[in-house]
């Protein structure tokens, strides 16, 4: 454990067992999350019309990938009773949907990630074999629009799908392999992403960041499990005293973010929403590996196919 939690800062010390208050109830604005989402594909459509001097049709063909890609994470979250589901629009960036769930499988959680560049991609060959005779350039730009953005997304490097399959498949429990595959994906992303648009060089930059952050997330959970208290548990669940000790590891090892607030003072903040979003990142979801090897290299295979499929239709079809 970091020197943030030695004996003469331990959160659990006696001198910080006062009464714990109600940790802060988090509300669910769905309204809200709708709004800034529209908001947000509103900005990301002008961004690109101003930047990169597109014409309607082509934003227009990737904001359907986006919304068809998402939608594919969607509707499989939904359909395996995921809580507060919403799909954010990052400017520039993409999109990427999130939810909730305590106890993950690891057969579901792959076929979430699948849903979003599978239908896209299937599409994609669709028009393709459409246009072979048509020759529309509108119709090939969409196909062109669908299978770039999807197979793309379908590299094994996180935070794209291709790298979270795979990090669900093998290691997703494993902290150390997590930290080495998001250090070689940066080193990756870096070159990929200078070749194809310097813009988005601000994706690895956030991986880093991230990175940072959940090791110091991990000591968190290394002291917790030390002095067993219980964070495979979502927030709603999570008992006020672990809150706020929870709370006070984030106050030591953030000391700067949280120069405002004292350990062992219990009471709420102005900051508490973000110390509430760095609680939840710090809690982990209990995932249950219900795919044996054999089933998880099929998966692969059926990864691999993925690019494979494409690749021989573009052959065939010369």
């Amino acid at each position: 454990m970091s020197e943030s939690f030695n004996q003469e800062q331990n959160p659990s010390e006696e001198k910080f067992t006062s009464s714990f208050p109600p940790k802060p109830i988090v509300e669910e604005k769905s309204q809200n999350a709708l709004r800034r989402s529209l908001i947000s594909l509103a900005i990301y459509a002008l961004m690109f019309y101003f930047l990169f001097d597109r014409n309607i049709v082509y934003i227009a063909a990737i904001l359907l990938v986006l919304i068809i890609h998402e939608m594919g994470h969607f509707l499989f979250m939904k359909l395996f009773n995921y809580s507060n589901v919403k799909i954010f629009i990052i400017p520039l960036l993409g999109a990427f949907t999130s939810g909730k769930k305590q106890q993950v499988s690891q057969w579901q959680l792959s076929l979430i990630i699948l849903a979003g560049p599978l239908p896209g991609i299937i599409i994609g060959c669709l028009l393709f074999w459409l246009n072979k005779d048509l020759k529309n350039e509108t119709i090939e730009m969409l196909y062109s629009s669908f299978l770039v953005i999807n197979l793309l997304n379908c590299l094994p490097f996180f935070p794209l799908d291709g790298g979270r399959l795979i990090e669900t498949l093998f290691f997703k429990e494993n902290y150390i392999i997590r930290l080495v595959f998001g250090i070689i994906s940066i080193i990756v992303l870096l070159f990929l992403f200078a070749y194809l648009n310097p813009i988005l060089l601000i994706v690895p930059v956030i991986i880093g960041l991230e990175l940072y952050n959940e090791n110091k997330h991990q000591k968190i959970r290394e002291y917790l499990k030390h002095e067993k208290i219980n964070y495979h548990v979502d927030y709603v669940n999570l008992p006020d005293k672990d809150y706020w000790l929870i709370r006070d590891c984030l106050i030591f090892s953030f000391p700067k973010k949280y120069n405002l607030l004292t350990p062992g003072k219990y009471e709420y903040a102005i900051v508490e929403p973000i110390v509430i979003q760095q609680i939840n990142a710090v809690l982990q979801v209990n995932l249950n590996p219900d795919l044996n090897l054999f089933k998880r290299v099929l998966m692969v295979l059926f990864y691999i196919g993925i690019f494979v499929g494409p690749i021989l239709l573009f052959l065939l079809n010369r």
